[in-house]
């Protein structure tokens, strides 16, 4: 296999290691997901990580973000099977394999959208473990701060259609103004009944998990990538721009699956919406 992990963006990078630990939720008995994919991506890209080690716990930002990325993982997953919509589109989809290991219903089309380097890695890990997605798979190979609305479109994106937004794990890379427009597009771009979902952070929370990520030893090869984000009241920005907004903690995201609450899990979760 020829694979170009040097060739990956900064921000995309972080996915190896967000790949890692979901491969390490993967082989626990009491998992909260499953993704067979996950080890395969940390393997072929464990090299541009900071600490290339075995176990991902290992490293001081992986050990805390751990909890929050298999909640997460888990919470988008169930709300993704549950919206139910024909399309559905992951923004910044990464290295999740969602189009593969999730039983989605017949007629779902899936619209991932990312940079080519990083769509280009994923398939070439895909084809050495000889997946089939269960849905039907559209890659939309773009960058999320340019024109990515007309690339969507180009692919077979229906406006008409309602469908299911995941933005995850990417705000927080971006800037305020630019977050604002990636909203306002997906907006422009949902017909009613459409849904999104994405984490809200409270930046300014003194042991918040941004807080605490960003005095992590090792951490900062991640943290000087955040750029803040939305930085405003996540439910209230989306009541005013057309959505009918409800938020979870990740604390009672974590209760609900059973797992323990770490740290500061009331100063952020997640958001879903309906147009």
């Amino acid at each position: 296999m020829t694979t170009v992990t040097e060739s990956l963006p900064a921000v995309s990078r972080t996915a190896v290691g967000v790949a890692a630990l979901r491969a390490y939720e993967s082989n626990r008995p009491d998992r909260l997901f499953e993704d067979p994919y996950a080890a395969a991506f940390f393997e072929a890209g464990r090299s541009v990580l900071p600490t290339p080690g075995g176990d991902p716990l290992q490293d001081g930002l992986g050990a805390l973000m751990y909890p929050q990325i298999v909640v997460r993982t888990r919470f988008y997953d169930d709300y993704l099977l549950e919206a139910g919509r024909a399309q559905v589109v992951l923004l910044a989809a990464g290295l999740d394999a969602r189009a593969f290991r999730l039983p989605w219903p017949p007629g779902t089309r899936l619209f991932e959208v990312d940079l080519p380097e990083v769509l280009a890695f994923k398939d070439d890990v895909l084809a050495t473990q000889d997946a089939s997605p269960s849905c039907e798979r559209v890659v939309v190979r773009t960058d999320l701060r340019e024109d990515w609305a007309a690339a969507l479109l180009e692919a077979g994106f229906d406006p008409a259609v309602p469908a299911a937004w995941l933005i995850e794990g990417l705000l927080i890379y971006l800037s305020h103004e630019d977050a604002e427009q990636l909203l306002t597009t997906v907006g422009e771009l949902s017909a009613p009944g459409s849904r999104v979902s994405f984490e809200y952070r409270a930046a300014d929370a003194p042991d918040g998990l941004i807080a605490r990520a960003r005095t992590t030893e090792g951490g900062e090869h991640v943290t000087r990538l955040w750029r803040g984000g939305l930085r405003t009241a996540v439910p209230e920005w989306l009541a005013a721009h057309g959505w009918q907004p409800s938020a979870v903690t990740r604390a009672e995201a974590a209760a609900a699956f059973g797992r323990p609450a770490d740290g500061n899990a009331t100063a952020d979760g997640f958001v879903t919406a309906v147009r």
